[in-house]
């Protein structure tokens, strides 16, 4: 397509990203994701309130009937005869494959297999579970491996519950967590009695591998991902709020309804009890090397998400006043986390406010061509740093801190 091909070059390798708000029916909006108090349940009270951006998404939300046709599909935003268009970013990625995502990336998965979010949510979510991939092609869907950040930026406030139970507990029998789903329409089914929770730190994240039984707190999160929106709720009560049996057996095919020993199945035990949960799934942030070097620069980098073969992360923070050269082995989406200025010939800044539909300079896709070429990052102010997280592909060349 042309105006594929136009937009491409205009961007010379890097595209300009508009907002991409998804609701949950199940969730409370933390409203710490920038969008404007009057529109978190813009799209009606039926939908529920948004709670989620995504970012570089070719994957379509999985919201039930009433999701809307794009609904979590990032569209790129440029110039056609002085009008701002839109077009799919996964038309794009069709259309240019490994020119803009890497033959690498493009030869074995003919697809973009990633995209991150911002989930903001008030309360706890329920203990819940992404399957693998054997389990998720029983539904035709792709497994889900996913990680989680905690941008200081984004959490002022820790919401009302600031902890994430993860995995069961150490000593604790199958036999029990059955019990637990077959008591799910009684009420509570009690099922994190038999988890570990852990405190939540801003500037920190998690591993949640497929498998994982996990109830993330209440804390704004930065969650990288593979290309998939497969769940299954396992807890049936949480903040007082009913969780529909529904989401229960959504991660099932419809003729094995009722069928506990495949809900179980699905669970990675072994992963579960591990008893080095902490050791094995936190993660503190990791210099990409020498600090002292990087600021001698005029910047700092790390990886805050980098123990998943699917995808890996890092935070960016460019000094003020100061214009970097800064190079990546793979393609990669990016959002602004604070400060303003230039990426190449882009603008980049960081909104405080969004209305719905609102088009914004703070997300970007960097194709591979240009990410190893090198983009420029020009801090425009004097005293506030430039921020922002980047999410990339599986197996990034760069990674090579020891899992």
């Amino acid at each position: 397509m042309a105006n594929i091909e136009k937009a491409f070059e205009q961007g010379k390798g890097v595209l300009r990203l508009a907002p991409n708000w998804v609701p949950r029916s199940f969730c409370v909006p933390g409203r710490r994701i920038k969008l404007h108090p009057d529109d978190y349940y813009v799209l009606g009270g039926e939908r529920g309130g948004i709670d989620e951006r995504w970012f570089s998404s070719t994957t379509p939300a999985k919201n039930g009937p009433l999701t809307g046709e794009f609904e979590g599909l990032s569209f790129v935003v440029y110039e056609e005869n002085g009008k701002t268009e839109q077009i799919l970013l996964s038309d794009f990625v069709e259309e240019l494959k490994g020119r803009l995502i890497g033959d690498r990336l493009w030869n074995e998965y003919q697809s973009w297999p990633m995209y991150s979010k911002f989930f903001d949510n008030m309360g706890p979510l329920p203990h819940h579970i992404h399957h693998n991939d054997e389990k998720a092609a029983l539904i035709g869907q792709a497994g889900k491996p996913e990680a989680y950040y905690f941008p200081p930026q984004l959490n002022n406030h820790g919401g009302d519950f600031p902890y994430t139970f993860m995995g069961i507990a150490p000593g604790t029998s199958k036999e029990t967590i059955k019990e637990c789903l077959q008591n799910f329409s009684k009420g509570d089914n009690k099922i994190t009695n038999y988890s570990q929770a852990y405190r939540l730190e801003p500037g920190t994240g998690w591993d949640v591998p497929p498998g994982l039984l996990h109830a993330p707190g209440s804390m704004c999160t930065y969650e990288p991902q593979k290309a998939s929106d497969v769940f299954a709720m396992y807890q049936s009560l949480v903040n007082e709020a009913i969780i529909d049996e529904e989401l229960l057996w959504k991660g099932l095919p419809e003729d094995q309804r009722g069928n506990y020993d495949g809900l179980m199945d699905i669970i990675d035990w072994d992963l579960n009890v591990d008893p080095n949960m902490m050791q094995n799934r936190f993660m503190a942030p990791l210099p990409v090397k020498d600090e002292a070097a990087m600021e001698a620069e005029g910047y700092n980098e790390k990886w805050i998400c980098y123990k998943s073969e699917a995808f890996s992360a890092k935070e960016l923070t460019v000094l003020p006043g100061q214009k970097v050269l800064i190079k990546d082995a793979a393609a990669y989406g990016l959002i602004m986390m604070q400060g303003y200025g230039k990426l190449n010939d882009w603008t980049i800044e960081t909104p405080s406010l969004i209305r719905y539909g609102q088009l914004t300079y703070d997300e970007y896709f960097v194709s591979e061509e240009a990410a190893k070429n090198g983009v420029w990052i020009e801090n425009h102010s004097q005293v506030d740093p430039i921020v922002m997280l980047k999410h990339f592909g599986p197996n990034n060349p760069d990674l090579v801190i020891k899992k």
